[in-house]
Formats: C-alpha cells, structure tokens, sequence
C-alpha cells in the first residue's frame, strides 16, 4: 500500500513537470493534483489514520488544487487574450505618413521604418496622397493594409 502511495507520489511530480513544459491549460495539472490527492490518501491510509483525517485531508488538498488551477487558468486566458506589443502584429491600430504613392503601391513611414503598403479595398483609387496620416488594419508578410486616418484615430 505504501508503494502504491509514493507511486502515486511520483506520477503527481512527474504530471506536474510535465504542465510546466507543454503548457496544457491545466489538463495534465488536473490529473497532478489527482495523483497527488491520491497518493497522500493511500500513505494516509497505510499509516493508520482514520477515514474522517484522510477525508478532511483529500478535501482540504483538492480544494487548494482546484484553486490554484483555476486561477492559472485565469493567467493564461488574460494573457493569451492580450495584444501583441512586439513584432509586426502590434504594428495593427498604429498611425504613420504615406512618402509616396505609385498606383496601388504605398510607402508608409511607420514607427521608425518605411514599410510597403496597399490602400484598403474600400479606398478610392488616387485618394492616398504623400503626408497623409494613414492608421494600420492588417499585417500581411511584410505589406501593411492601410487607410486614411480619421481625426478621432489620431487623438487616442
């Protein structure tokens, strides 16, 4: 029964190394706690101690276990849920200057760096002129979707 418990013991370490590597959401931490109220519950058990203490302690460590895993869970939505603040998708939302137009190719001065850009479909061909404030829609590669900017774009 003891070899059963630290087996468990084990498992539950083993489980939760693995949380810390894949990053499953709390799945595999789910089945740590699992395996580590369990394992605790079986030593318990094999030390003599009565059902109502193995009770309060499998109660008492799953509740502190569902506790912690819903509030990592909470963590990981937020920050999954976050913009991007680098790389070219945070260029999305970001106000810069056209330098010069050719037909439907655009140059935009952009945080720093000239970037290749394509008017927005609903942009009237010609209605891009240079020094006007465009704001970014969409990222494709290393082309820029623009539009001309509206006052209410520039003053956030």
């Amino acid at each position: 029964m003891t070899a059963l418990g630290v087996t468990l013991l084990v498992v539950a370490v083993a489980l939760a190394v693995a949380e810390a590597h894949l990053s499953t959401g709390g799945l595999v931490a789910g089945g740590a706690g699992l395996a580590l109220v369990g394992g605790v519950g079986v030593l318990m058990a094999a030390a003599g101690a009565g059902a109502g203490l193995i009770l309060a302690a499998v109660v008492v460590a799953t509740t502190l276990i569902s506790a912690a895993i819903v509030a990592a869970r909470g963590r990981l939505a937020r920050a999954l849920g976050a913009r991007p603040r680098t790389g070219r998708e945070a260029l999305v939302g970001h106000a810069g200057v056209v330098r010069s137009v050719h037909g439907a190719e655009v140059e935009v001065f952009l945080d720093g760096s000239l970037w290749r850009a394509e008017p927005d479909p609903l942009t009237v061909p010609g209605e891009l002129q240079e020094g006007d404030r465009v704001v970014v829609d969409r990222v494709n590669g290393l082309t820029l979707r623009v539009h001309r900017a509206e006052e209410w774009e520039l003053n956030r």
